[in-house]
């Protein structure tokens, strides 16, 4: 599955008050050098720098797209074309031993075992470090149901018949919780739901989660399958989301929040 810089950053407005809003949870004090996992076009990372501007910082992605895309927004930060399995398991010598901060905006949730991998990131913070996490929490929102409806019931049903899988299903709050407390941690876990007003309607919940969501179902697909899968979507979608009387519509995004102190 290949990821787009310039399809994820149409809505980079959108796609980057979470991190804000997830930093801001995270307190001020002792953060000397800090990684962005799943670092994307760098977005998450520059507001990471401007949120501790005395850390070094570094960012990784396993997209060359997405990490091209960081290196000429920030191209005095380091950023590397590295999964974040790879890293957990093999770390580099020029890494510091421990970090001070491991952010994780929007990309967990297409990790599987989040009850080996959670531990597995707090085993890498130095002590009084912080993890923090966003995770779209959106699987049983319209936009996503009907994503996995159009592709059972259409002629590529069998080429997608895994793509939902690709998204691991989240944990409630309470299981996060009582995993990051028994990895000696301190966690603060909210849920914000976002409601964003979409002008172009149906077709911007397309090209959004063309960018997102969707990669799993169009990835498999050729040319003519693709136009007529976006087609049945979208229509799909047209019918499930009311537009109101400017003409746009409201997406409901959830995103699920932790900030978990050693």
């Amino acid at each position: 599955m290949t990821w787009s810089a310039k399809g994820y950053a149409a809505f980079e407005d959108e796609r980057t008050r979470p991190v804000r809003d997830l930093l801001s949870a995270v307190p001020d004090r002792g953060v000397h050098n800090a990684i962005d996992l799943g670092c994307g076009p760098g977005n998450s990372t520059q507001v990471l720098a401007a949120r501790f501007p005395g850390a070094a910082l570094r960012g990784i992605d396993s997209s060359p797209d997405m990490i091209a895309a960081a290196r000429t927004r920030l191209p005095g930060l380091r950023f590397d074309i590295l999964e974040i399995e790879r890293w957990i398991g093999t770390p580099r010598s020029d890494d510091p031993e421990s970090w001070d901060l491991i952010l994780a905006n929007a990309v967990l949730q297409w990790m599987p075992d989040h009850g080996g991998l959670f531990p597995a990131l707090v085993a890498r913070l130095a002590r009084g470090g912080c993890l923090a996490v966003q995770m779209p929490d959106n699987l049983d929102e319209p936009a996503h149901r009907l994503m996995r409806e159009v592709a059972a019931e259409g002629p590529w049903a069998g080429k997608l018949a895994t793509a939902a899988a690709a998204r691991s299903t989240l944990m409630a709050a309470d299981g996060y919780y009582q995993l990051l407390r028994a990895c000696g941690c301190r966690p603060e876990i909210w849920r914000t739901t976002y409601y964003h007003p979409l002008a172009a309607g149906a077709s911007a919940v397309v090209e959004w989660f063309k960018g997102s969501g969707l990669r799993p179902f169009i990835a498999s697909l050729g040319d003519e399958e693709l136009t007529e899968f976006l087609a049945r979507y979208q229509s799909a979608v047209a019918r499930a989301f009311p537009v109101m009387a400017d003409g746009s519509i409201l997406l409901p995004f959830p995103r699920l929040f932790l900030v978990a102190r050693t």
